[in-house]
């Protein structure tokens, strides 16, 4: 959600900062715009839309700079239009600022600005910031910076800010509080981004920026302050990640490139952990605390969107495995129904990009009342993991499609190996069980790999069913939350309405929906629920539904009544989800692209929701 990208250094600022922003694309935004400093010369230019038509806009214009900063803007204040884009400018146009995130107490800010005669040009939040940086450098006869830090302090909500001033023109200043901000390190030159795609071309070599920390660049220098002025040790990091990680590969979409890459994702999600012939199981971000996970009073689970469903067959897994109550926690609400929390607890916090907002607050409101935090997501260095007491990554690599897929096959296989390492611990598993999962979980992504060869029997049902209005999607057991996946992915991918449901509720409503015109996706593969699971899907036929059902190798039954069917490997229950979702990943995907729709990118969504 947003996009920052900024340089100083040596090279020419704009093709930088450019190639940047569309790398930051798949975050979502809806416009764009970049300031360029050059000596005392600022110069700032902004468009609704993409990237491509800000760089036609340009086209021609002096862009000659060793300073800029960039922004993809995901409106929240004001409509997409070119004069709430950012760069916003300060009243005396010597400042220009970019921000992620939203200042909640803005309008009352704007409304001392007003009555000291400033006058706003847009509806942003972000322009009412950088006047009052203006009035306080004005009033105060301060720096910039200084400005900025007392601004701050004012300031309610969440924020990266970068700012170039045209009175210093060898000097960027960035500030962040909820929003992830990273720092590339170079010689003789720094990049910043929202994350870390548009810097590894350039430096390996990076500083995540923590919450109330103000960064003050030069080309060869990096000062880092707290709030309260004081001087910070920049941790420099090394990045664990490569360029051919978030290219497309000769796929025609990240998301299809993303799918295809589940058999090695998966298996780099258990590398290191899973040693099923030797009977091990290693999780070292767990190991401080498994005596309090093992006696935990409950586990909540905290997650928003496909984080969200991942938790839910957690919540299966961890109560079968481990015998300790589960709940799984929209992170959005759980906040603000003052939940009842405390000391025995354990917060386990589900984030693909690990910088959710709501996710983030949910878990500080956690950890003040007590609760031991521990993080599932899978970017290292990011909010969640710093906030956690203790976690695992799943170390998906970076996903650039908009819509989740082997995130959410990754966070499956880490909260699996989660529930069982509880389970040894706490002795609520046989060792013939226990190891039974291991050699299960260790041959799933060989099963992957044969349900991603259905890639083009999938391809032919989309096709069949492109043009539904709605889809009803149903499933039991550990398969529910797969249903509710499903579901979330047809919606975000093809903008048809669907519903995902337990498949026992369908006859508690949901039926009244189901004519000849409704295809009903069951994810039906054999487990215990299988014969309710035949009956509901009779009861579907009966009212001339057209079925579409994923099912195990080898069924015979559900093969002779369903529509069409997706035919899977057969699994154990417990790590068949990982599994079935694959075809509703490529049936999403399909229809999506057979509907001309952006697959990468669809409207009105962002990869990494930063506000809350």
């Amino acid at each position: 959600m947003c996009g920052i990208v900024a340089y100083i250094g040596h090279r020419e600022a704009y093709p930088v900062v450019i190639k940047g922003l569309k790398r930051l694309e798949y975050r979502g935004y809806d416009s764009t715009g970049v300031a360029l400093l050059n000596g005392g010369n600022l110069k700032v230019y902004k468009k609704k839309g993409k990237v491509a038509e800000l760089e036609d806009y340009i086209t021609g214009k002096d862009l000659k700079s060793h300073i800029a900063i960039g922004h993809t803007r995901w409106a929240t204040h004001g409509e997409p239009s070119d004069r709430n884009a950012h760069p916003q400018m300060s009243g005396d146009g010597k400042l220009a600022m970019v921000h992620n995130g939203i200042i909640e107490n803005y309008t009352q800010l704007k409304k001392e600005l007003l009555s000291k005669g400033h006058q706003f040009t847009s509806d942003t939040d972000t322009e009412v910031l950088i006047h009052f940086i203006q009035e306080i450098k004005s009033s105060n006869q301060c720096s910039t910076e200084e400005a900025l830090r007392i601004a701050l302090k004012r300031v309610v909500g969440a924020y990266v800010i970068l700012i170039v001033d045209e009175d210093n023109p060898d000097t960027l200043i960035a500030a962040r509080k909820g929003s992830p901000l990273v720092i590339g390190v170079g010689k003789g030159e720094h990049f910043l981004a929202s994350d870390a795609s548009p810097i590894i071309e350039y430096t390996k070599e990076v500083v995540y920026v923590n919450d109330y920390e103000i960064a003050i660049l030069k080309a060869d220098e990096l000062i880092l302050k707290n709030i309260s002025n004081e001087i910070q040790t920049p941790y420099i990091q090394k990045l664990d990640m490569e360029l051919a990680a978030i290219e497309k590969g000769g796929y025609d979409h990240f998301m299809l490139k993303e799918v295809f890459e589940q058999p090695q994702t998966i298996f780099d999600s258990l590398r290191g952990r899973l040693d099923a012939k030797a009977g091990k199981l290693t999780l070292g971000g767990l190991r401080e605390h498994m005596d309090m996970l093992k006696d935990a009073n409950r586990i909540i689970i905290v997650a928003c969107g496909t984080s969200w469903h991942a938790g839910l067959v957690a919540e299966y897994m961890i109560e079968e495995l481990c015998r300790i109550p589960v709940e799984v926690e929209y992170a959005s609400e759980f906040r603000y129904r003052n939940p009842v929390v405390g000391k025995g607890d354990v917060i386990i916090a589900v984030s693909q990009s690990g910088e959710t907002a709501d996710t983030l607050v949910a878990m500080e409101s956690a950890k003040e009342k007590g609760a031991i935090i521990l993080g599932v997501c899978n970017v290292v260095g990011s909010s969640i993991a710093r906030l956690s007491n203790g976690g695992v990554y799943t170390h998906a690599g970076p996903e650039i499609g908009v819509a989740s897929t082997k995130a959410f096959t990754a966070q499956l296989a880490v909260l699996c190996l989660i529930g069982l390492k509880i389970a040894e611990a706490k002795g609520s598993i046989t060792g013939q069980r226990f190891q039974h999962l291991l050699d299960e979980l260790e041959g799933v992504p060989d099963k992957v790999a044969i349900a991603l060869k259905l890639n083009d029997q999938t391809k032919a049902i989309a096709a069949k069913y492109k043009d539904a209005r709605d889809f009803l999607y149903l499933g039991r057991g550990y398969n529910f939350p797969i249903a509710l996946e499903g579901a979330l992915k047809l919606k975000e991918i093809s903008y048809i309405h669907a519903e995902g449901y337990p498949a026992a509720e369908m006859k508690h409503g949901p039926i009244a929906l189901v004519d000849e015109n409704l295809p009903v996706v069951f994810v039906a593969t054999k487990d215990r629920y299988y014969d309710k699971v035949v009956s509901n899907i009779q009861e579907i036929k009966a009212r001339k539904g057209k079925v579409i059902a994923v099912i195990t190798e080898g069924d015979q039954i559900i093969s002779g009544m369903a529509d069409d069917v997706i035919i899977v490997p057969e699994s154990d229950e417990l790590v068949a989800p990982i599994i079935s979702v694959i075809p509703l990943q490529l049936l999403a995907y399909h229809i999506g692209v057979l509907k001309g729709l952006d697959v990468d990118k669809p409207r009105n969504l962002a990869k990494s929701v930063t506000v809350e």
